[in-house]
């Protein structure tokens, strides 16, 4: 079971995150609150497994500066941010204070689950704005091989063999993914497609 704590200043959106989040059968909201400067005080208190907090909540308290803190103390408790304004500061301000990941609230609910499952498997996943746009990239026909050999867990050699090209072939490839998709790992990327829908990964060229 995932304990989640919520950190969200809007009491409507904090309550149906957490009616939300208990319908799933691996997840319990264990607390609450509209100031992210109680979160430390909560995760000594109910040791949550993850923190779901709004980037800025209550008085202006930062979730981002308040995550860090978290961080220092706990390290084992996973960090999710959330914002409503995916600025690219927020997102370097959040891996800079070492938040696990971070999502943007116009996603959906199916979204946020595979969020909170992946975050709590230990992948980081920033989820924001910037992010959508790249994945309307046009990928070539081995790219899409190459991502759904990853999602098989296929290794390099595997695929180049497959492909029956060089592996530094692959790794070319590989970048250039990447760089269109913004991500900075192959399989973050390949749970992030799976998750999404965008591959299925028992397809093959």
């Amino acid at each position: 079971m995932i304990k989640i704590l919520i950190v969200e200043d809007q009491t409507m959106l904090r309550e149906s995150l957490e009616h939300l989040i208990n319908t799933q059968n691996d997840m319990e909201v264990v607390g609450g609150t509209d100031d992210a400067a109680n979160a430390l005080d909560l995760c000594r208190e109910l040791q949550p497994d993850m923190v779901l907090m709004d980037v800025v909540t209550k008085n202006n308290s930062s979730g981002i500066s308040n995550a860090a803190k978290i961080r220092k103390e706990f390290p084992d408790i996973k960090i999710v941010i959330m914002t409503g304004l995916p600025e690219i500061t927020f997102v370097e301000e959040s891996r800079k204070a070492g938040v696990h990941s971070f999502i943007d609230k116009q996603m959906g609910n199916d979204h946020l689950f595979y969020v909170i499952r992946n975050t709590m498997k230990g992948f980081d996943i920033y989820s924001n704005s910037s992010d959508r746009q790249p994945f309307t990239a046009r990928f070539s026909e081995k790219e899409i091989a190459i991502i759904r050999m990853v999602c098989q867990g296929m290794e390099r050699n595997e695929m180049a063999r497959e492909l029956q090209v060089s592996e530094s072939m692959i790794k070319q490839h590989v970048t250039s993914i990447l760089n269109k998709t913004g991500f900075d790992s192959i399989s973050k990327f390949a749970i992030y497609a799976v998750g999404q829908g965008l591959v299925a990964p028992d397809i093959t060229e």
